[in-house]
């Protein structure tokens, strides 16, 4: 296997941000043959500065406040709304930007031979709604949403208890590197009573996040 990850995180950067999109994550896998080697690519729409679950809310509100000032039955209600939830969804990426990403980025790399030793295999896709979180700028995109995380270091080691490493919530805030978790609102039973000595909210400093993703809520 031969890849240079900084040069094709380069191309990647190049390419997104000539088509207004924005890199999220590059992984290679290698391995025998193009089923072994994939090199995956994740893009998004550059973010607007307002936390994710604050702008979908106000497109959603927007919609429906209209509706409603128009006097018009439940039925337009709900047309409005998902007049909204498309809205919303042009917010993200669409196949035609993952398919230009793709096109382009294969180009490059081809031309420049930053992928050496045989085929591979090139996705490109959104996050996903489990979405990894590994910016700071993911923490102040997405406060508000639930989320998983594991920490380097145990959190909460006092005299009579070593402490959690794994911990689900809310995530109400980051603010200086710092971001505040509502435990109380964690989804299984287990994870609760595991975070109680924790108490209903707790603060974890960025560096100490070993690694996080959103929880899905549908």
């Amino acid at each position: 296997m031969a890849a240079d990850l900084e040069k094709i995180r380069a191309v990647c950067d190049r390419v997104a941000g000539s088509l207004g999109l924005e890199i999220v994550e590059v992984e290679f896998r290698g391995g025998a043959g193009k089923q072994g080697r994939v090199l995956r690519i994740f893009i998004d729409k550059p973010w607007d500065g307002r936390p994710e679950i604050e702008a979908l809310n106000e497109v959603v509100n927007k919609a429906v406040n209209e509706e409603v000032n128009e006097a018009v039955t439940r039925e337009a209600l709900g047309d409005a709304a998902a007049d909204a939830q498309s809205e919303a969804q042009v917010r993200g990426v669409t196949l035609d930007d993952c398919a230009n990403v793709s096109r382009e980025v294969s180009t490059i790399l081809d031309v420049e031979d930053a992928i050496t030793g045989g085929e591979y295999t090139l996705e490109v896709s959104s996050p996903g709604l489990d979405r990894k979180l590994s910016r700071e700028q993911d923490y102040q995109r997405f406060a508000g949403s639930r989320v998983k995380l594991m920490t380097r270091l145990p959190v909460g080691v006092t005299e009579t208890s070593q402490g959690n490493r794994h911990f689900e919530g809310r995530l109400k805030r980051f603010e200086n590197g710092r971001l505040t978790l509502d435990l109380s609102e964690a989804r299984s039973k287990k994870m609760k009573r595991k975070q109680q000595a924790a108490g209903e909210k707790i603060e974890i400093d960025f560096s100490n996040v070993e690694k996080a993703n959103l929880v899905p809520e549908i």
